[in-house]
């Protein structure tokens, strides 16, 4: 998933952050509920970059190994799942900033001061009142930090002597990223007001997505959003620039449940909350390699990990 705030992350090839689509238009991964079912069923929504894709994958496989059946549904952004969660949606994985501003901006209006601790649990602290009136609670933030981020190609870099985001500062660029990133604080709003970049278009192929990095390769688009757990970049030619003025709040990983379903289901927390823990920023930026570079399957690099870590 601001003139300093998230998205939502992600992810890793590609994951955070994110206004509008209903309920009924989210796009189900895994419609067949797992075959035990003895806690009964979990909802669990999420976005489809690749780190999101693997940390869903992650929860998926832990709570059908406790018994309940889990049905996945992952979409483009987090503006897509949010209007029917809680209550459609039980459990997402979630970034601290990304869900945090976005209730901000729900609650405040799209000018609000976002939050911009640096440190995940204090953010997810500093959202406290926000998250409670939404009926959302988090469970244990990831030691694991990520951030939204922005890439152009080594050549580019090279040629204009570009290596932080304001050094485009007056700079006319397209921009890849994803579909929410129009006007978001921590992505088009926040190189425009922040960085004073002329942002003349925003291509919405998605976050961290192959169309977005080949928007950028092609020379369609000069700038393209990914996250700082990217493992890619480099494989690619593509280099990300630093964020030199601080638009981008923490975006830990936290997984976000319904307030009313996780008090009907108090053991949630202690599934999830040691994956949390075994959680680090290199980690990811491995396992997300592994997805986008070596292309093995979500469902498959989570289960290795669930396995190394004793989890599973």
């Amino acid at each position: 998933m601001t003139s300093r705030r998230t998205l939502a992350a992600v992810l890793a090839a590609g994951a955070l952050a994110l206004t509008g689509c209903a309920g009924d238009d989210l796009d189900s991964s895994s419609d067949s509920p797992s075959a035990s079912a003895d806690k009964g069923s979990i909802t669990l929504a999420g976005q489809n970059f690749p780190e999101a894709t693997l940390v869903a994958s992650m929860y998926q496989q832990l709570l059908e190994k406790e018994g309940y059946a889990v049905q996945v549904k992952l979409v483009d952004s987090r503006d897509a799942y949010m209007p029917t969660f809680p209550g459609g949606v039980d459990i997402v994985p979630e970034y601290v900033g990304g869900i945090v501003n976005f209730l901000n901006t729900q609650a405040n209006g799209a000018k609000a001061e976002p939050f911009e601790a640096g440190d995940g649990a204090q953010l997810a602290s500093d959202g406290q009142s926000l998250l409670a009136d939404a009926g959302i609670s988090l469970l244990d933030v990831s030691p694991a930090p990520d951030t939204n981020a922005f890439f152009v190609t080594q050549d580019y870099s090279d040629s204009q002597g570009v290596t932080k985001l304001s050094d485009l500062e007056g700079t006319s660029v397209v921009l890849a990223a994803a579909p929410d990133c129009k006007g978001r604080l921590d992505c088009e709003g926040g190189l425009s007001d922040a960085y004073g970049i002329d942002v003349t278009k925003v291509l919405g192929l998605g976050y961290a997505s192959d169309q977005t990095y080949q928007a950028v390769i092609d020379g369609e688009a000069q700038l393209g959003e990914t996250s700082t757990t990217d493992g890619t970049l480099e494989s690619q030619g593509l280099v990300v620039l630093e964020d030199d003025r601080e638009i981008q709040p923490a975006q830990n990983l936290v997984p976000a449940a319904s307030t009313e379903f996780l008090d009907a289901n108090p053991d949630i927390a202690d599934v999830l909350n040691p994956l949390m823990a075994a959680l680090t920023t290199e980690g990811l930026t491995e396992l997300n390699g592994r997805i986008a570079v070596d292309r093995e399957k979500p469902e498959d690099v989570a289960k290795s990990f669930l396995d190394d870590e004793g989890l599973l």
